[in-house]
């Protein structure tokens, strides 16, 4: 009874492994959608863990840290992933690897195409060429977010490098002539103090009510949003952080990109207070007045939530 009994339970292993084997074998099946997004961008990548991957490596840079030729795999490999979530629409993350001339463009070309930049900082010191790391996020069908994110993803490799900036000399002139500050003033809305040729704007973010251990966390203590002038009204330098929500950073965004201020970081300064507040670098030069009507094109998105 026993010899007949042992080839029947041997038997059903089989056809058990079997079955688990094919399970697997379908979950890991790419959905059609993603066959059309590799085509779509033109890159390859995997399908693993149900996530679809796109490899955006800078194969194209010679990277060095500290001197030391680096190969792209130890940490010059962009991405950009895709998921399914509910509703049939998908998820898209991503991380790409950007020369400094091409930060601005490239998160144009994606808040402009409706996605979202939600982190902008670096991931090394000392390499050459300096490099920016760029984190997305975008909802949708899958060919839409290919098609939305396209645009962007060409631009890697073809932005035109800016003139470099000449380091002033002992024998340069000053700037000359200072700032108009009553009509910066004028256009932002708001007073600042002037420190030897720099005049700043700080405003605090009060309407947030960020506490930390039970106690409220003000502009003294650096929830604050900027904006710092220099030059001349006609050569001008502007330079600041806004403290936003996270529902402002995209609208932050757009504004400054729109108005032709460089974004140079996004980050947390506190991670412990509550609620989440975000922070923005930015950067620009050209006529004061049309660096401040930037900064408050900026601040006339803070506070709409």
């Amino acid at each position: 009874m026993k010899q007949q009994v042992w080839p029947l339970v041997f038997g059903l292993l089989i056809m058990l492994c079997v079955s688990i084997a094919v399970q697997s074998l379908r979950a890991q099946e790419m959905p059609s959608d993603y066959q059309e997004v590799w085509k779509v961008l033109g890159r390859q990548g995997d399908y693993k863990a149900d996530v679809l991957k796109v490899n955006i490596p800078r194969n194209d840079l010679q990277v060095s840290v500290a001197g030391v030729l680096t190969p792209t795999p130890f940490g010059f490999g962009g991405w950009v992933s895709l998921t399914k979530g509910e509703g049939g629409r998908d998820v898209m993350m991503g991380d790409l690897v950007l020369l400094q001339e091409e930060v601005n463009p490239v998160m144009s070309a994606l808040l402009n195409h409706g996605l979202d930049v939600t982190a902008l900082h670096n991931h090394f010191f000392w390499e050459e060429p300096r490099l920016f790391f760029m984190h997305i996020h975008g909802h949708g069908k899958a060919i839409d977010l290919a098609n939305r994110v396209k645009p962007a993803l060409d631009l890697i490799g073809h932005v035109t490098a800016a003139p470099a900036y000449k380091s002033p000399s002992a024998s340069d002139p000053a700037p000359q002539g200072g700032l108009d500050a009553a009509k910066i003033v004028k256009i932002v809305g708001h007073e600042g103090e002037q420190t030897g040729p720099v005049y700043k704007i700080t405003l605090g973010r009060d309407d947030i009510g960020v506490k930390e251990s039970g106690a409220k966390i003000n502009a003294r203590m650096g929830l604050n949003t900027w904006a710092a002038f220099a030059g001349t009204n006609e050569n001008a330098q502007i330079a600041g952080d806004v403290a936003m929500q996270e529902s402002e950073v995209t609208p932050v965004l757009k504004a400054l990109r729109k108005n032709g201020l460089d974004v140079v970081a996004i980050h947390h300064h506190m991670t412990t207070a509550h609620p989440v507040v975000i922070f923005l670098h930015y950067w620009g030069r050209g006529p004061a007045e049309k660096l401040a009507t930037g900064f408050r094109a900026a601040l006339d998105e803070l506070g709409k939530g």
